[in-house]
């Protein structure tokens, strides 16, 4: 490896750091690659030049990414014209012990025992620094995708509404005026056939106040004050067994109380998308929701007598995994740390399985004897 002029720091280029305590390296191995990165981004710290004899030790090619001098003789480095500081980390003792007999006025060396916990202590920053950073960007992703399946969310639950305000809210109404129009005719020349109008007008009128009463409670499935899951999805499995005439089965084990708020909405909106699924392909007549809860994991299983699909074509098409409803169900388990399975099988049903671990954080305050 032929070697780099190295040239003195008061002929240092524009670029170079202003007032900054000037250090010449000395290996290239673990050790002189650490010093090196977390140098190179220090403003009080110029790197002038590092030494190595092996041509392929790791810091080689970090050092011409950063543009610094090396050289083979690490002499050359103690014959720069002002050096604040020299670090060896070569590991090779006679290098060492030239360098414990090496003074000269301004210049400070470290080596040996300390400069190897100063290169272990810097690397371990930087390992603790990737891993920080690789956190962070795991936890963006998750926010993306929040922000992705909420903003979804709103917009299919807007349209759901919107479908059941149109097909059933409305064309009750609808029909209460027809009726009222038609009493208005009826009242002077046929009271008796007025009143019966009436009559299937006011049958008419409260049955529209039900399917308001519905909508608003599919706006609001959960009493914000208690957040109480079990009675929200006793009351929606009713309408939803009137709306769909699919017989459901509920049953549940544990105490709801120890999950967090956040978890039961996603819950319920988990277990509502699957049941609409259900309603809209499976053409199922019995669909049973069984729901486990205990101190370490919650268990919720779907499961219906419908005609099936085949899974493995379902999931090489990704238009067929938002037509099945299986990405919105997938990505909402995942948004509460868990994971969502789906089996089926052409002609035997679907078997839909969430679960989410629950952590000692949710279960501190409900998980004591």
């Amino acid at each position: 490896m032929a070697a780099t002029k190295l040239r003195s720091p008061r002929s240092k280029s524009k670029s170079s750091k202003v007032g900054a305590t000037t250090v010449a390296i000395i290996g290239a191995g673990r050790g002189g690659a650490a010093l090196m990165e977390i140098f190179a981004s220090d403003p009080l710290v110029q790197i002038v030049g590092v030494a190595e004899v092996n041509g392929k030790a790791p810091g080689i090619a970090l050092a011409k990414r950063l543009r610094i001098p090396v050289t083979r003789d690490y002499r050359k480095l103690l014959a720069m014209e002002q050096v604040d500081l020299v670090i060896d980390v070569s590991g090779d003792a006679d290098v060492w012990q030239f360098l414990q007999d090496f003074h000269r006025m301004g210049v400070t060396i470290i080596g040996g025992a300390s400069a190897k916990f100063m290169w272990e202590l810097i690397e371990a920053r930087i390992r603790a620094t990737a891993e920080i950073e690789k956190t962070l960007n795991k936890y963006q992703s998750l926010y993306r995708l929040y922000v992705k399946e909420t903003g979804a969310a709103v917009t299919e639950e807007r349209t759901r509404i919107a479908c059941e305000i149109h097909d059933g809210l409305v064309q009750s109404l609808a029909g209460v005026n027809f009726k009222l129009d038609l009493c208005q005719q009826l009242v002077r020349k046929d009271p008796a056939a007025s009143l019966a109008t009436i009559k299937e007008s006011k049958a008419q009128l409260k049955l529209a106040i039900q399917e308001a009463r519905q909508v608003i409670f599919n706006l609001r499935p959960l009493h914000y004050d208690k957040m109480e899951l079990i009675p929200a999805l006793t009351n929606y499995l009713k309408s939803y067994e009137t709306q769909s005439h699919i017989q459901s089965q509920f049953s549940v084990t544990g105490d709801e109380a120890i999950l967090f708020p956040r978890t039961k909405i996603f819950l319920f909106r988990i277990i509502q998308e699957a049941l609409s699924n259900v309603q809209k392909h499976a053409k199922a007549d019995r669909v049973s929701i069984k729901l486990e809860i205990d101190l370490e994991m919650l268990r919720v299983t779907i499961s219906d007598n419908g005609i099936g699909f085949d899974m493995d074509t379902v999931l090489r098409d990704p238009d067929k995994w938002d037509h099945f409803g299986i990405r919105g169900i997938i990505e909402r388990a995942r948004l509460v740390g868990g994971e969502g399975h789906i089996e089926s099988k052409k002609g035997r049903g679907t078997t839909i399985i969430v679960e989410v671990p629950l952590v000692n954080k949710e279960t501190v305050d409900h998980g004591k004897d």
